[in-house]
């Protein structure tokens, strides 16, 4: 039997958000976008919380030895434009480590170097200026947020070129089955066109506008 990242990791993220549009909870992580084209990603997250510095300098990367196999590392860096917090060492020793990719609120660099070595990253933007004596790690593991929305420890990350989804733990199964549900009834309409239905009216047929729903307005 598939476990529920096998199956959240064979699901596009638009049936993911559709999915989670009829639970009624926010998942998209707007602005967030794929540096490396044609990967696609998906784990439990592993949070990492930054804050601009003070008078003493904390690290900008320490925290990436503690990262299991197959985790995402999910990196709340408040949206910052103006210094990264993830480079091509970084980028180097998650491959080593089996790291399943990485989701910044902010920037990354080294760009050729994370390309070369073909590791999912997905950003805002990319920058060169470091974030070392600028942003220090205040806490790892605890609830973050990037663009809006909440990721908790161990809730599902999952990426590919159109973007990035959070998935809470807690609703990962009932997401999947509506998510898989979802790409049923799409196939079956591209079916219907084939065989000489209209757009109009095989969505019509499959129900095709209420697939995203809210369930009690459904």
């Amino acid at each position: 039997m598939a476990t529920i990242t096998e199956r959240l990791k064979k699901l596009d993220v638009a049936s993911i958000s559709d999915a989670m549009d009829k639970i009624g909870v926010p998942c998209g992580l707007l602005g967030i976008h794929a540096v490396v084209p044609g990967r696609h990603i998906c784990g439990p997250a592993f949070t990492v919380h930054y804050v601009p510095c003070g008078p003493v300098k904390g690290n900008v990367g320490d925290f990436l030895d503690d990262v299991k196999p197959g985790e995402v590392v999910v990196i709340d860096n408040g949206g910052r434009l103006y210094c990264t917090v993830w480079g091509d060492i970084m980028t180097f020793v998650a491959a080593k480590n089996g790291v399943e990719g990485t989701v910044i609120d902010g920037v990354c660099r080294d760009i050729p170097g994370i390309r070369e070595n073909g590791y999912p990253i997905f950003t805002k933007s990319t920058y060169m200026v470091t974030g070392k004596d600028r942003v220090t790690v205040d806490y790892v593991n605890q609830p973050v947020a990037v663009s809006g929305v909440q990721v908790c420890p161990g809730d599902y990350i999952v990426g590919d070129d159109t973007g990035v989804v959070c998935v809470p733990a807690s609703l990962a199964e009932r997401v999947a089955e509506i998510a898989e549900g979802i790409e049923k009834t799409e196939q079956a309409i591209i079916a219907e066109v084939k065989n000489g239905s209209t757009l109009k009216a095989a969505r019509a047929k499959l129900g095709y506008h209420h697939l995203q729903t809210k369930e009690e307005q459904a």
